[in-house]
């Protein structure tokens, strides 16, 4: 005989299942589970992860995240950053499984695009004051071809030449405003016994992305002409890029002695002891002078006429969201007051020395020779690195070629040629 489940029994078995149907369920969503409750007022408490390739700026990020939550008390944003080579690979093994992090850092350009396309980063076309508060340059790299927008910028950084006060007014010279004007000033260093130059070639990418990508555009002009290249119907054997090849071999009798040996770190030194009078450099190192025993400016890397003296401004930083977080108001919320001139202000005043707002908003910064670079900018045309937005296929070619040029094992022309011998891309 079959044995009678007592009906309590059974009564008991259904309520419990019901529990169990009706109780929270884990997030099925591709960010990994948040930490939630509500606070004392009842308001829900939400926690959510930013990634970025920044592991230098915890203390910046934590400070700016920290003023955020004055705006949105509800809302906890936790700065997780990765070892910046390992971050591309890193994010997308996240983004892959379904861990990614609710807001991250996006990358510029193609390989922006790329996890965009993948529908990793949202789409962020309609957020509030993107479209109408950033120039049309800045938008740019984040940028697909239809005119989406898949990340609001958020930092820059540039690229011009540092200084030493107190040697130019011992040696009676001043700012130069043309190219020729530029080497009249070396020559009268060297020939007093002070080595003009801090640049040397070691490390091979800042003698490249510094020096020759700094003082390129003066050569070929700016986004419009860039294009040009890209697309092929300028040629690097343009006189415009020998012209520039021909006036960077100019520079290596002005370098340090042995150059060739000398690393990113030796030429810091180098300027920041004085034993140099000038450091072609990007501004993310402004901090590193800040208790230099002598005076220092700024200027930008004259041009062959000085009216044509443009600025390498580069854009660096840009955040998005995770198109799958389980929280996309509170992470759309955070992005539109990164657009806001309340937001960019409290940005700017916890970037890292030498990044920059790219927010059309005039922003005064704290520190004066911050200030002194975002003022290099005003009457000048900018661009990027050359090759950053479709010709990285040339970073090697023409950083292999810009150190040749120094040694003087090729010349000016065979250097163009040689760049435009290599394929734009890196496909």
């Amino acid at each position: 005989m079959k044995k009678r489940i007592p009906s309590l029994v059974l009564a008991l078995a259904l309520i419990v299942s019901l529990m169990a149907a009706c109780a929270p369920q884990p997030a099925q969503v591709g960010t990994a589970p948040n930490e939630e409750g509500t606070n004392e007022a009842g308001t829900r408490e939400v926690v959510l992860t930013m990634g970025s390739w920044r592991t230098d700026d915890v203390d910046q990020m934590n400070a700016l995240l920290a003023e955020y939550k004055t705006v949105a008390p509800n809302v906890t944003i936790n700065f997780r950053p990765t070892n910046p080579p390992d971050y591309n690979a890193t994010l997308r093994l996240q983004l892959d499984g379904g861990t990614g992090p609710d807001l991250m850092y996006a990358r510029s350009y193609a390989t922006g695009q790329e996890l965009f396309k993948e529908g990793f980063f949202a789409d962020c076309s309609d957020i509030p004051g993107l479209k109408d508060n950033f120039t049309a340059s800045n938008l740019e790299p984040w940028q697909m071809p239809d005119g989406k927008m898949f990340a609001v910028p958020f930092a820059a950084v540039s690229h011009a030449v540092y200084y030493n006060k107190d040697i130019f007014s011992a040696n009676n010279v001043a700012v130069p405003k043309t190219w020729s004007e530029f080497m009249d000033v070396c020559k009268t260093l060297k020939n007093n016994g002070v080595t003009p130059f801090a640049n040397g070639v070691a490390d091979e990418w800042d003698i490249l992305e510094c020096f020759f990508l700094g003082m390129l555009p003066n050569y070929v002009g700016g986004a419009e002409q860039r294009a040009l290249f890209e697309k092929g119907e300028r040629k690097f054997t343009d006189q415009a890029i020998v012209d520039a090849f021909t006036d960077l071999a100019m520079v290596s009798g002005y370098m340090p002695n042995g150059f060739e040996a000398v690393t990113y770190d030796d030429s810091m030194a180098l300027f920041e002891s004085g034993r140099a009078a000038m450091f072609v450099d990007g501004s993310w190192t402004c901090g590193v002078y800040s208790d230099a025993a002598f005076e220092w400016g700024l200027f930008a890397v004259p041009a062959r006429n000085a009216n044509d003296t443009a600025i390498c401004f580069h854009p660096d930083m840009a955040i998005t969201m995770n198109a799958a977080t389980g929280h996309p108001d509170e992470c759309r919320a955070f992005l539109q007051w990164l657009c806001s001139q309340a937001g960019a202000t409290t940005a700017s005043k916890a970037l890292p020395l030498g990044f920059f707002p790219m927010i059309k908003f005039s922003i005064a910064l704290d520190d004066p020779h911050a200030n002194e670079f975002l003022a290099l900018n005003e009457g000048k045309q900018t661009d990027a690195r050359f090759v950053w937005p479709a010709m990285m296929g040339l970073y090697k070619p023409m950083n292999d070629a810009v150190i040749e040029v120094l040694r003087g094992s090729i010349t000016p022309q065979q250097a163009a040629e040689k760049v435009e011998a290599s394929p734009r891309t890196s496909d």
